[in-house]
């Protein structure tokens, strides 16, 4: 079949005159997902009263997370479909800050979760096919990452795939062709345990004129195929477009009043709005989700890149949707599900924050601590021999620009971090950290790609005029915009061999700060980095720790403790 900051319970009902009863509205705040959360796809589960929301990662391992909710308000991490470096070996030869996973699309069917999406080699000619390499993943426990399958390739030359079936049992993917026909939206019956791709695939739409016509989805209703598809590409211009037709293979007539979805040409905080996806909740009540990011029409500062929204839906009999747009911190929408905490796992809440993280012996890494580009070895060990309560990082040879801000490379790099989910935090991490050779360096960034960060950290240097190796403060910006000057200084002689805390934090919703002190001491601001320089691409920022080589044969470890990440502050209009 095809598919067919506050708790609500402490906010108000609002009365609507609807058709024949009353209609209950109840308000709810967006982003729902905060942070590096795009491309959502989500469902609901009536069998455990849960729903379920996929997001594309990119080049961040572990990658694809699933994040479940029973009021559509509180989102618990369950896990990520891509866990094992060898479900999808290619990842780590992912080059370019745009590549690797985009755009999964969730769906269940006869009691099996599947999840299709595209690895995107976003440095291949556009031209060529083997830039498109579509995949599907499979389980039926969606709690047990371990469960989800190895990857199954098929042959589509385009990217944002979408599962459906029919009453029959057919089981079929829509997706974005992409350049060698006019780009448009295209379908073919696959087999999703082989991927094989059993007929040729048909052009069902182009959209109404808008950029890159993607993201499509297919929802059988009342008699009809309705097919929601994105356009305009995903900045200013985004927008959501319907068609639909009586027959799955066309042809498909667009919605009079599209788009159905958008806050282009508008003034508000909430930008970018499209690549939507609909579900039902248990009263059949519609609701809608999509991708925009916080920036203003302005779109200069927007961190936290392209998070996942909330609308509802009217969607009468024979009818097309009608979205509640446009999108804003604040909605009034159906009457929410009612509060539940009563979710399994033990993953955090997407908006919790990390309180003072020990890394105590036998404990595992955090779930929602992510690296770029699959770990490579023993880089990261906790409570390593000697070391206990400490994350050890191993120095990789490359740093976090790597080869040229866009490859990996031999050994990878080692970095690990967490999304920054609040306009205004503060992060910070304890590091023991005495470095034996020039260039030996270890430190926090603000992260969003290899071509877009500013680091900060303890790096060995010779001193000009004994040839003396000591430890120095380095901060190193890059970006595509304008970065602040990269800087050395000597770290103060009484701060030598101690444990230092570094120190990441907003200033405002434009700036971060980057401070250093003796663990336990007062802090010392030393840099301060624009917002405009981690707001770019598709991804979002994130927050975290890394030990580098630089080139050279170093390898002393830094020990990280005291691991902190406290949101203080969720701007959602200005």
């Amino acid at each position: 079949m095809f598919v067919r900051f506050m708790k609500p319970s402490a906010l108000p009902l609002f009365l609507l005159p609807g058709r024949g009863a009353t209609q209950f509205l109840t308000q709810f705040f967006n982003p729902i997902l905060p942070g590096f959360h795009p491309d959502p796809s989500c469902i609901f589960v009536p069998e455990d009263e849960n729903f379920y929301c996929a997001s594309s990662s990119f080049n961040s391992f572990p990658g694809i997370p699933i994040h479940a909710s029973q009021d559509l308000t509180s989102w618990r991490l369950v896990g990520h479909v891509l866990n094992r470096p060898n479900q999808l070996p290619v990842l780590a030869e992912s080059v370019g800050s745009t590549s690797g996973i985009w755009a999964p699309t969730l769906r269940r069917h006869n009691g099996t979760y599947y999840l299709v999406t595209t690895m995107v080699h976003d440095k291949r000619a556009p031209e060529d096919p083997t830039r498109w390499d579509n995949i599907i993943f499979r389980t039926s426990d969606i709690w047990d990452s371990s469960s989800w399958s190895d990857a199954v390739h098929f042959d589509f030359e385009g990217y944002d795939t979408s599962p459906s079936w029919d009453a029959e049992g057919n089981s079929y993917i829509v997706g974005s062709h992409a350049y060698r026909v006019e780009p448009g939206i295209h379908l073919a019956k696959v087999d999703f345990q082989t991927g094989e791709v059993k007929e040729q695939w048909t052009n069902l739409w182009n959209g109404t004129g808008g950029l890159a016509p993607e993201g499509p989805h297919i929802y059988e209703k009342d008699g009809y195929y309705y097919l929601l598809v994105a356009e305009g590409g995903t900045g200013l211009g985004h927008m959501q477009t319907v068609a639909r037709s009586k027959n799955l293979y066309g042809p498909y007539a667009a919605n009079p009043a599209n788009p159905v979805l958008t806050n282009t040409n508008t003034s508000a905080y909430f930008q970018t709005v499209g690549h939507a996806d609909m579900f039902q909740d248990a009263r059949g009540k519609w609701w809608g989700v999509a991708l925009s990011t916080r920036s203003g029409p302005e779109y200069i500062t927007y961190p936290m890149g392209r998070e996942t929204v909330l609308t509802n839906i009217t969607w009468e009999k024979g009818s097309w949707p009608v979205f509640n747009n446009p999108i804003k911190g604040s909605m009034r929408g159906w009457q929410l599900p009612r509060v539940f905490q009563d979710l399994p796992g033990d993953g955090p809440f997407v908006t919790a924050g990390d309180d003072n993280l020990r890394f105590a012996p036998g404990s595992k890494m955090p779930p929602h601590f992510v690296h770029w580009r699959p770990p490579v070895g023993d880089s990261y060990k906790i409570s390593s021999e000697g070391h206990p309560n400490t994350l050890c990082l191993k120095p990789s040879k490359l740093n976090l620009t790597g080869i040229d801000g866009n490859s990996g490379g031999p050994g990878g790099q080692t970095f690990i971090g967490r999304r920054q989910v609040d306009t205004l935090f503060t992060y910070n991490v304890d590091i023991d950290f005495k470095p034996k050779v020039v260039e030996e360096e270890a430190g926090i960034t603000l992260f969003l790609t290899q071509n877009h960060h500013a680091r900060f950290g303890v790096v060995a240097q010779q001193t000009s005029t004994t040839k003396r190796l000591l430890p120095y403060f380095r901060f190193h910006a890059i970006s595509y915009v304008p970065v602040p000057e990269s800087f050395i200084l000597p770290m103060p002689p009484d701060w030598h061999n101690k444990t230092l805390t570094l120190e990441l934090r907003t200033v405002n919703i434009t700036h971060y700060s980057f401070s250093a002190g003796p663990a336990g001491s007062g802090l010392l601001t030393l840099a301060h980095v624009p917002g405009e320089i981690v707001s770019w691409g598709f991804t979002g920022t994130l927050v975290g720790a890394y030990a580098t080589s630089n080139g050279g044969n170093g390898s002393t470890p830094a020990y990280f403790s005291n691991w902190n990440y406290a949101g203080w502050g969720q701007v959602r209009d200005i």
